[in-house]
Order: C-alpha cells, then sequence, then structure tokens
C-alpha cells in the first residue's frame, strides 16, 4: 500500500502522544488535588491543559488515519 511507512509513524505517533497526554493530565490532576499548584515550575492547571491538548493531538492522528483508509 502508498504511504504505509507514514500510517505506522502517524499510527505509533498519535499513540505515544496520547498516551504522553495522559500522564500528564493525570499527573497534573493528581498534583493539584493534594494541594500544590507548581509543577516543575509550571503552574498544575497549564500542564492540565497541555495534557488535554496532547490527548486531542492524538485523537486527531487517529482520525485522519481512520478517514484516510476510506478513500
Amino acid at each position: 500500500r502508498d504511504g504505509g511507512n507514514m500510517h505506522k509513524l502517524i499510527a505509533n505517533g498519535g499513540c505515544a502522544v496520547g498516551v504522553l497526554g495522559v500522564i500528564l493530565t493525570v499527573a497534573a490532576g493528581i498534583w493539584r488535588v493534594s494541594g500544590h499548584f507548581h509543577l516543575a515550575g509550571f503552574e498544575t492547571i497549564t500542564l492540565f491543559v497541555g495534557g488535554m491538548g496532547l490527548m486531542l493531538i492524538g485523537c486527531f492522528a487517529k482520525l485522519h488515519l481512520l478517514s484516510s483508509s476510506r478513500t
């Protein structure tokens, strides 16, 4: 199939970015619930939103693969 390596890269990259987003979101959430406002020099809400953004990028990568496989 044409572009097979690129599809694998997008699939694996999307999964990696999504997992990183989940880890970042969970870490920021736990840190914030425990009463801390900063983690690694950033506000926890900033890290939480960044983690959600990473998960969104991972979802868009998967959606791109699903939509391109139908054409």
